[in-house]
């Protein structure tokens, strides 16, 4: 399942994304795996989250990155729930293409049986229709 947290810019997005995250790999028998655009967090990351500072990756597209996250998921079969703040800082990523690669990241769901929780930049209501009620 796909989990969007979304708000302007100092809504507390990224708060929140940590929030769950450390909650979480308090309780999961699983793996947490938390994607960042730097390392300015990695004291607020509980030490057995996975953190990923996509700064240390030459990825800059939208496929490049799916390949990037398919490549964790196959390598960690122990994966819950990966978490991305801030997927359009990270990669290029038009709002015309936001709806279908969330889709595609649906699917990867089912196929790994792994969950993400993805910060966006946007409202709510500026969101494409199929993907507020992925909302939380």
């Amino acid at each position: 399942m796909v989990q969007l947290i979304v708000g302007g810019k100092g809504a507390g997005k990224t708060k929140r994304i940590i929030e769950m995250a450390n909650e979480q790999v308090e309780s999961t028998t699983g793996h947490v795996v938390f994607i960042d655009d730097d390392m300015r967090h990695s004291f607020d990351i509980h030490h057995d989250i996975r953190l990923m500072n996509m700064e240390e990756f030459s990825i800059k597209n939208s496929d490049e990155f799916f390949g990037f996250i398919c490549g964790i998921a196959s390598t960690d079969y122990d994966i819950e729930t990966i978490y991305i703040d801030g997927l359009v800082k990270i990669i290029d990523l038009s709002y015309d293409e936001l709806s279908d690669y969330i889709e595609k990241m649906e699917n990867m769901c089912e196929n790994y049986d792994i969950s993400f929780v993805i910060t966006l930049a946007y409202e709510v209501e500026d969101l494409p229709e199929n993907l507020k009620e992925k909302v939380i």
